[in-house]
């Protein structure tokens, strides 16, 4: 890189990191992850911040509208941001205990890794300058992320959009005459529904036959549930004389035949309802045990001492009071929050010390 005319420089990649964590915990916090990082530099400040804000906006879109899984965005206090950088946002997801998660961070680097590494180049009035950086991330954290927004005591849980397997069709039968009719017909539907091009030709319904003899039907629907294929389709002798296909529902555990007269694309719709349901039932959740306007900071350290939870209070801005609310409670500022995901009315003062507020934040116990 030596001109401007190289710039803006966007370097993308994935690589295993190894960490030395004191405490591991599975997906969340591992010796050894894989992570997608990406480090650019631009000629200036306002290119490195909108880059910087762009990738945390691709993240917030893969987090909700593959993963089904609603994040706050906003920006990180200085005791919380990446250590040299300018300023830090991240993505913070509520799990189903109630604690947050970071599930990505995007950090306008500023200068000051240009500086230290000399990474300059010659500006258009021909004048040396040093880089403006970003850095941005996510990780293997994400599968934890997934696993503990949408799983529940049955198993795994998948966004229909992430899902290796959208559908699983088992056929039911008690004699060998029915077996074949029944086999035949399950791989007939398959065929059906991998065949429809209502997606495009690059984006086929993912369907497998469950076929396999020496297991019983129950022993198949627990093996499903627990791998968490979204959509599960029986098909018995009941179901072919009646023309339908009797559906389960993952996340819901509904059930109901659907009839084989344009069956692909209501399995298609059904997928995309199921995608949509699991988003809004994790944001329902989320927004369930949001606070708004505690009390008190008496209040607010009984709710982390019980259920926990996001609130929204407000921030004198200084480090001592971060501190303090970190030791009593373990809670800590998650975020500045967007302008969207603001309270209507703005919080007027701190909630450690009272004095006049500077910002709202949200504050959590995280994992």
């Amino acid at each position: 890189m030596q001109s401007y005319r190289d710039l803006p420089l966007l370097i993308n990649q994935w690589a295993n990191v190894v960490r030395w964590e004191m405490r591991t915990r599975l997906f969340l916090r591992t010796l050894e992850f894989l992570w997608q990082e990406g480090h650019t530099a631009h000629a200036t400040h306002d290119e490195a911040e909108e880059e910087a804000r762009r990738m945390l906006g691709v993240y917030r879109d893969f987090m909700e509208n593959w993963m089904a899984m609603p994040v706050v965005t906003g920006l990180k206090s200085e005791s919380e941001k990446f250590a040299g950088a300018l300023r830090t946002f991240s993505c913070e997801a509520m799990m189903q205990d109630n604690k947050a998660l970071q599930a990505g961070t995007s950090h306008n680097l500023g200068q000051n890794f240009a500086k230290a590494f000399e990474l300059t180049f010659q500006t258009e009035t021909g004048e040396m300058d040093f880089a403006w950086n970003t850095s941005w991330g996510v990780s293997t954290r994400m599968v934890g992320g997934l696993v503990m927004t949408h799983g529940d005591d049955n198993g795994l849980v998948t966004p229909p959009r992430l899902a290796p397997i959208e559908v699983v069709i088992v056929p039911i039968w008690k004699n060998d005459d029915e077996k074949t009719k029944l086999t035949d017909a399950a791989y007939k539907l398959r065929d059906e529904l991998t065949a429809w091009m209502g997606r495009g030709a690059h984006d086929r319904l993912r369907v497998h036959v469950d076929a396999r003899d020496g297991m019983r039907s129950g022993a198949k629907y627990y093996e499903w549930e627990l791998q968490g294929v979204p959509l599960r389709l029986e098909l018995g002798p009941k179901d072919l004389e009646k023309q339908s296909v009797f559906s389960a529902r993952r996340d819901t555990r509904v059930k109901a035949p659907i009839p084989m007269a344009g069956v692909a694309e209501s399995v298609a719709k059904l997928l995309e309802t199921i995608q949509s349901d699991m988003f809004a039932a994790a944001k329902a959740r989320r927004e369930a045990k949001s606070v708004r306007g505690i009390a008190s900071y008496e209040a607010f350290k009984a709710l982390m001492e019980g259920e926990g939870g996001f609130v929204y209070a407000g921030w004198c801005g200084g480090a001592a009071c971060e501190a303090q609310v970190k030791e009593e409670t373990k809670a800590t500022i998650r975020c500045i929050p967007d302008p969207e995901f603001r309270s209507a009315t703005a919080p007027t003062s701190c909630l450690c010390c009272g004095a006049t507020a500077t910002a709202e934040a949200v504050w959590a116990k995280a994992y």
